[in-house]
């Protein structure tokens, strides 16, 4: 090389393996006639660039300013190095670090790119309808890798060897496909199979005749089987609803593409976004009337959208006459997803026949699920494929204990956090409903592989209060040093975690179903004062009422309903729908219930307020699954006209709901439609909330006030409490990146577990919102 040849040294960490950045490099060296080397190690990409100064440095912009499009950089160091007169540029076999110290991050599954998509339905092109297409800026990773650094080896594509045209579009550096790990063609596989009626020739054809037919077909995708069925075949819909006992949840619906989303749905520019981003999440669009089966969301006035994201999906929808298909989880209620081909035995009899591959799903992976709100952004209800183990950053306990932290999360949806170096939190997939012994076997394999990928040990584990959680009792089983942190003040630090706000003061108000409290009660109507992330002061909570009979309220909500109506002092005639449903034998067991006081659960949950007033309207009496009563009742209240203003009574930050329990009974009785009383009492929540979350940032001298818990996915309360504060000159923090509901559950605790530890105060509890707590 020239005497005036430099050479740099790149260490560039974050999401950097498994999205293409080798190849570019390789590529931005060969446009800049630069010599030296890239490779991967198990923290970063490591590359040394040698040649005349400016075009280095040309490089170097390049590489900092327009990294691969799928790439996330945390940082880009550069270091000078002597010029050793290469003339050649390599990309060399991964290596390891050499060190213990944290790997790289792993990155997400991504949704088919165009790219890819031409190429699939190309009858030119030699991968023309495989079901494998990728290549460096699609296709799976998080489900498939199995160790770092990621390269073939070490992912499930390591049983298929590549043919040779697939190994020299692998080595060549102009090609899209260098160094793509699951690179594949119908030569060197993996190849689809087909169990079940009709002709065997084709899987994709039989499957898609199948569905046609009306049948319904577990389909093996990118992290786990669906079961899928047309979205616009009542008969189908209600016999999948049948065979797997879900009477009212509603299904997800897959669409071909946006024009497909558009005949079923309305799909504004921002849903379009979410829709056909990278992620490919399931979006919650307002549904078009007749356009799908009634049987596919009950009762509700939006649909969960997504858009094919797999080669598998775009070849079913090419298939002639092809219409929506419902594609919910291969499962039983509660149970953890079906993955691996030798657990179909879960899911016998749902399905009438099986469209399977033979490449393995190492780790399973839900689809996500977001909302969007007034101003177009997205809220996160389920962060799944598409995002997940992307890490959130918390912060980082003191050098002198930086012991790795697994936060276990919620029961219903699970979801778990490790944390790691520089400060973040690696937050797994949604995993289900840990009352499952398969969830929870999928849960520790889970913590152990997410463990094993970032090199991390978890040495405390944060869990809930709530001693009867299961998650609770998996970390008494499986750790020493435990730390047991408060479900709202959890909620209420995930979002300040999301925001990078710890440590600033903020009053969280924290609405959600059921949240152990620090006096053993159910809490989940909160007003915290949180001003570090250790800490928390309960300024202002509903007021309390009964759950009769405890978890049997929250199937049945009528019977809080009548709690209601005793403490407002109201008798329970049979003219109100929730005594009509609980009838005269069931009115009398729980009057005699709620004046002995027997089985009566104390709460402050706005959730259960909500479900309560459903009742009362009668909306909803019988629960099926988590939240129903209340979104009904959320979806009721968007038909609603308004009526005359009701009003909780907020005294020191108590909401008592009884004046409103009384406007609404009054309603009923004069015939109010049920939409209109819903509305009204949405608006009394908003008015109420507003007054109190302001009055108590005035009092604790706050600016700042978040909205969190799983009360918050109804966007119509979002949008009402967040409009109503600005006004009051007040900033309002909301969900962005984890869920408002126990999805973000995990990030709170390990930041709450991150600042305790980092305080000192792991051995000796300083307040009512973290504990140590003994082993067992």
């Amino acid at each position: 090389m020239p005497g005036d040849s430099v050479r740099v040294r790149l260490t560039i960490t974050g999401v950097v393996q498994g999205v293409g950045f080798r190849p570019a490099v390789a590529r931005i060296a060969a446009q800049n006639r630069l010599a030296g080397f890239v490779l991967n190690d198990e923290r970063a990409v490591r590359c040394e660039l040698e040649g005349p100064g400016p075009r280095v440095d040309a490089a170097v912009r390049t590489l900092r300013d327009a990294p691969p499009p799928l790439a996330c950089v945390d940082s880009f160091a550069t270091e000078m190095r002597p010029a050793l007169g290469e003339t050649v540029f390599r990309i060399l076999d991964s290596t390891p670090s050499g060190d213990d110290g944290e790997r790289t991050l792993v990155a997400p599954d991504i949704a088919t790119c165009t790219d890819c998509l031409r190429e699939l339905f190309d009858p030119a092109d030699r991968r023309h309808r495989h079901p494998f297409i990728t290549c460096t800026n699609c296709g799976p990773r998080y489900t498939v890798i199995t160790d770092l650094p990621y390269d073939r080896p070490t992912t499930t594509m390591a049983g298929f060897a590549m043919c040779p045209s697939c190994a020299a579009e692998y080595r060549d550096p102009a090609d899209r496909r260098h160094h793509a790990q699951t690179i594949a063609c119908p030569e060197c596989g993996p190849t689809l199979s087909w169990h079940g009626p009709g002709p065997h020739g084709d899987a994709v054809e039989s499957a898609a005749a199948a569905l046609r037919a009306g049948l319904i077909v577990a389909v093996k995708g990118v992290g786990g089987y669906h079961l899928a069925c047309r979205a616009d075949d009542d008969d189908a819909v209600a016999r999948l609803r049948r065979r797997k006992n879900r009477p009212a949840k509603p299904f997800a619906v897959m669409a071909a593409d946006v024009d497909a989303a558009r005949r079923i749905c309305h799909v504004d520019a921002a849903a379009a976004r979410s829709l056909t981003s990278a992620a490919a999440p399931i979006v919650l669009l307002p549904a078009r009337a007749g356009a799908v089966s009634i049987h596919v969301a009950p009762n509700l006035t939006d649909l969960g959208v997504m858009l094919a994201y797999s080669p598998v999906h775009h070849l079913l929808f090419a298939e002639p006459d092809m219409p929506a298909l419902v594609m919910t989880s291969a499962n039983q209620g509660g149970s953890p997803i079906v993955f691996r081909d030798g657990d179909l035995d879960w899911i016998d009899g749902l399905a009438d026949a099986v469209l399977t591959h033979d490449r393995p799903i190492h780790v399973p992976c839900e689809d996500s699920v977001v909302s969007i709100d007034d101003d177009g952004n997205e809220l996160p209800l389920r962060r799944s494929r598409g995002y997940a183990p992307l890490p959130v950053s918390i912060g980082s306990a003191e050098p002198d204990d930086p012991a790795v932290i697994l936060a276990t999360g919620g029961d219903i949806k699970t979801t778990f956090a490790l944390t790691g170096r520089h400060g973040r939190a690696h937050l797994s997939s949604h995993l289900g409903d840990m009352a499952d012994p398969r969830t929870q076997d999928c849960f520790a394999a889970a913590v152990d592989h997410l463990g094993f990928l970032t090199g991390s040990a978890p040495a405390v584990l944060a869990h809930d209060l709530h001693p009867q959680y299961a998650t609770t009792r998996w970390a008494q089983r499986r750790g020493d040093r435990l730390l047991a942190v408060q479900h709202h003040h959890a909620h209420a630090v995930s979002l300040l975690a999301e925001h990078r706000r710890l440590g600033e003061p903020v009053i969280a108000v924290t609405y959600d179903g059921t949240g152990f409290g620090t006096d053993g009660t159910i809490w989940g109507g909160e007003l915290l004062a949180v001003r570090d992330p250790a800490r928390f002061t309960r300024v202002g909570h509903l007021a309390p009422f009964a759950l009769p009979g405890g978890e049997g309220a929250v199937r049945q909500p009528a019977r809080i309903a009548l709690d209601l109506l005793d403490r407002a002092g109201i008798e329970a005639s049979d003219d109100l729908p929730p005594v009509a449903a609980l009838g005269a034998a069931g009115l009398h067991i729980l009057t005699q219930q709620l004046r002995g006081g027997v089985g009566c659960v104390p709460t402050t949950s706005m959730g259960r307020l909500f479900d309560a007033v459903s009742s009362l309207l009668g909306v909803c009496q019988q629960v099926g699954y988590e939240g129903q009563a209340a979104i009904e009742l959320e979806h009721r209240a968007r038909a609603g006209r308004p009526w005359r203003a009701v009003d909780f009574e907020v005294t020191a930050g108590v909401l008592d709901p009884a004046p409103v329990i009384t406007a609404l009974v009054d309603g009923v009785r004069r015939g109010v439609p049920s939409a209109d009383l819903a509305m009204a009492f949405h608006d009394a929540v908003v008015r109420a909330t507003v007054r109190a979350a302001g009055d108590a940032a005035v009092a604790a001298g706050v600016s700042t006030i978040g909205l969190t818990g799983g009360v918050f996915a109804n966007r119509r309360l979002l949008a009402g409490i967040a409009h109503g504060l600005r006004v009051r000159g007040l900033e309002v923090l909301t969900h962005r990146v984890v869920p408002c509901n126990d999805g973000g559950l995990a990030l709170g605790q390990a930041a709450v577990a991150a600042a305790t530890l980092s305080q000192r105060m792991f051995r000796e509890r300083s307040g009512p919102c973290a504990s140590e707590s003994p082993a067992r």
